[in-house]
């Protein structure tokens, strides 16, 4: 009979009032592979934090391998038997295969001298283990994305793992070095590892998984044998909601094109063949998975990265920019996807961050026009609704909703012809989401040509016009409002 290696129930854990986990249960036996599966946002990442313990839950029950967990830590949940590989793996580029391997298990020798006979040796019984032709003294950051992730598992069977988490395993891998991968995985069922498999290729799943969990909003959906469900039927666990009241969405009188991409491309930012067209009073979805190339998309027509292949064009004309401020002039805003990173200065008044972008209409021979600068930033926080007591005040003093707003007054000052928002509304409450996407509704009425990038589907269906899917770095199907599902996005971005 399998052993229980891993049981979850009702694990719960908020940021900052937002609920990323609001009740996650999960079970994994020795010698299974049970996949893990849901949308972006749906609280994949914070669940496996949760167990390799980089975070600490706030309610729930955790028990690993028979212990249960009071106060988790990477170190405790390490020694508990739990190791994770993730899609990028975590090796030191410098150091030996060997040397990487020996930091999964090595406590240190008599005054810390290596033995470094046996740690080769070590090395090599664990690749053989898996069957990885990897030279123990090749330098780590030398070898394919593959050898590297077996080099990590490796090191994870040296470090006497009993649990190990694999995330987007696959993404990067050719079909060849995928089946040898599969190989391993079997080999490790054989000898009673239990996995976690977390992938958005669910066609892979039948090949690989025992069981399949799905999470939705923070929430186990549900939890399958692999042979008892269809990818149709995942797909509908995953996206099952109904839209709701918060998309105000209203039907707006488009104007002409102004936005135009033609086969924009850019190797920097790593997307191609990029065909798109914008018009004013339109909003355009951009939909797809984590690392479909969306954000890196935006940054090739803001200037962020620059565009080496294809074409923009801006009321007709054809425009490059090179730099955010080429964008600027141009009248293009972008709103980041990462607020406190990107999209705001915290430990700035109010004030300066709307007029951030603006300094060229406060500017005179005496330097900034500070009264100019307190009148716009008192009329823009006033019609975006931003609740605070003064503008003088920073915005770490604020919320997310209201720092959002903060971020995207900066760029309204500017008057765009083309508005790019990446995750708008990420990690803001309900009430502060209804109000941004009735100001998006708003700026599309007076003409604004948008483009929204959203993890979030019913978002993506609720405010779009048209959405454009991306998979790969490149956009494979746009569609039209009346005929856009939330199946029939996911389909599209998982490739189907």
């Amino acid at each position: 009979m399998s052993e229980i290696l891993l049981k979850a129930e009702n694990i719960q854990k908020s940021y900052a009032g937002v609920k990323a986990l609001k009740s996650a249960s999960f079970e994994l036996l020795s010698g299974e592979v049970h996949a893990l599966i849901g949308e972006n946002g749906a609280g994949k990442s914070t669940f496996i934090k949760s167990v390799t313990g980089a975070i600490q839950p706030d309610s729930g029950i955790l028990e690993v391998c028979g212990n249960k967990i009071t106060e988790n830590s990477p170190t405790f949940s390490k020694s508990l038997g739990v190791a994770a590989i993730y899609q990028q793996p975590a090796l030191f580029p410098e150091l030996s295969v060997a040397e990487n391997i020996a930091l999964g298990y090595e406590k240190g020798g008599f005054f810390g001298r290596v033995n470094w006979k046996k740690r080769r040796e070590k090395a090599k019984e664990l690749l053989d283990q898996i069957g990885a032709k990897i030279s123990p003294d090749a330098e780590a950051g030398s070898l394919s994305m593959p050898q590297q992730q077996l080099v990590e598992i490796a090191r994870a069977l040296g470090a006497n793992a009993k649990i190990l988490i694999l995330d987007e395993p696959t993404a990067s891998l050719s079909e060849e070095d995928t089946n040898n991968l599969f190989r391993v995985i079997r080999d490790l069922k054989a000898k009673g590892v239990g996995m976690i498999y977390i992938s958005h290729r669910l066609e892979e799943l039948p090949q690989i998984a025992d069981r399949v969990t799905v999470l939705r909003d923070g929430e186990t959906i549900g939890t399958k044998e692999v042979k008892d469900i269809d990818r149709d039927e995942m797909i509908r666990l995953m996206v099952g909601r109904e839209l709701s009241q918060i998309f105000p969405k209203r039907d707006v009188r488009q104007g002409e094109i102004v936005l135009e991409l033609k086969n924009l491309g850019s190797k920097k930012a790593g997307v191609k063949n990029i065909n798109l067209t914008v018009r004013a009073g339109e909003i355009v979805g951009i939909a797809g998975l984590v690392g479909a190339g969306r954000t890196e998309f935006a940054r090739a027509i803001f200037g962020l990265d620059e565009a080496d292949s294809g074409e923009v064009l801006l009321n007709g004309i054809s425009i490059k920019n090179s730099h955010p401020r080429d964008a600027i002039r141009n009248n293009i805003a972008y709103l980041p996807e990462d607020r406190r990173k990107h999209g705001v200065i915290l430990d700035l008044p109010i004030a300066s961050n709307v007029t951030l972008a603006s300094l060229k209409i406060l500017s005179g021979r005496f330097g900034l026009n500070f009264a100019k600068e307190k009148e716009l930033a008192a009329e823009y926080t006033r019609r975006l609704g931003v609740k605070t007591p003064s503008i003088h005040d920073s915005v770490s003093t604020l919320s997310g909703g209201n720092q959002q707003k903060v971020a995207l007054s900066r760029w309204l000052l500017t008057k765009p012809t083309v508005l790019i928002l990446d995750e708008p509304t990420q990690g803001i409450d309900v009430g502060a989401k209804s109000e941004i996407h009735n100001l998006m509704t708003e700026l599309a009425e007076q003409g604004v040509a948008i483009l929204m990038i959203s993890s979030e589907l019913p978002e993506v269906l609720g405010m779009s016009d048209r959405i454009a899917v991306m998979q790969g770095g490149t956009i494979v199907k746009i569609l039209d409002r009346n005929e856009a599902t939330q199946a029939n996005i996911l389909a599209l971005a998982l490739g189907h």
